[in-house]
């Protein structure tokens, strides 16, 4: 059972192609069917153009509108190999998603090994907890899934932000429980809910865990595999 979980960066920004390949090989089929979920950006056509454009070549993309009725949930999240989501409001995505019941529909997808996959809202939606600004009252926990235990924070290498800082602090504090931290160009992925692998397609860009010890917050770097530049499929 995958989850792929990438800090930020993608298709949608039209950088780290890698990140996309790699997960792409965790299917092993030639053309695997590939549903983008753009919820949290309210449908973006920037994105969801963007999303055909890198995937037409390599495989079988479809989305999924936000117009889309309830009927349909079950039988477009079923059909895929691979069930991106993209990045955007993550409180409004979980909202929306709760209304739809489609919480239930994505445990069914990891459990028939469906990869899950996604870049920043679309990466933290899938842990217990996520640090998050989309509620618009500044960084705080976020209740998400819960399919992989533990907390995540995104864009963890942004050099104008407080996101580093907070996350430790909320952890150090025990407002958050243990997690992880993933810089931009990152994708962490797991298998049966632990760690399998960590891999970069910036030479620099890492991702971190974080636990708290005592009254403070340590954080460990993880091993990553930097990946070699390559071309789109």
């Amino acid at each position: 059972m995958n989850i792929i979980a990438i800090g930020g960066g993608g298709f949608t920004h039209g950088t780290d192609p890698q990140l996309e390949n790699y997960i792409l090989g965790t299917v092993g089929i030639a053309q695997p069917k590939i549903g983008f979920l753009a919820t949290a950006s309210e449908d973006d056509e920037t994105k969801i153009t963007r999303f055909y454009e890198r995937f037409k070549s390599c495989g079988k993309p479809t989305h999924l509108p936000m117009s889309s009725s309830k009927a349909q949930l079950e039988t477009w999240t079923l059909r895929q190999d691979v069930v991106y989501v993209g990045g955007g409001n993550t409180n409004n995505m979980i909202n929306i998603w709760q209304q739809w019941g489609l919480p239930e529909i994505l445990r069914i997808a990891l459990s028939q090994n469906i990869t899950l996959a996604g870049v920043s809202a679309g990466a933290v939606c899938w842990f217990e907890t996520a640090l998050s600004d989309s509620t618009g009252k500044g960084l705080h926990p976020l209740p998400c899934l819960g399919l992989l235990s533990g907390s995540c924070c995104p864009h963890f290498d942004e050099a104008d932000s407080q996101r580093r800082q907070s996350f430790v602090k909320l952890i150090a504090d025990g407002a958050l429980q243990n997690g992880i931290g993933i810089d931009d160009g990152v994708a962490v992925h797991y298998q049966n809910g632990e760690i399998f692998n960590v891999v970069s397609a910036r030479p620099d860009a890492r991702a971190y865990v974080v636990k708290a010890s005592g009254n403070e917050a340590v954080t460990n770097t993880l091993a990553v595999n930097v990946l070699p530049p390559s071309i789109e499929h």
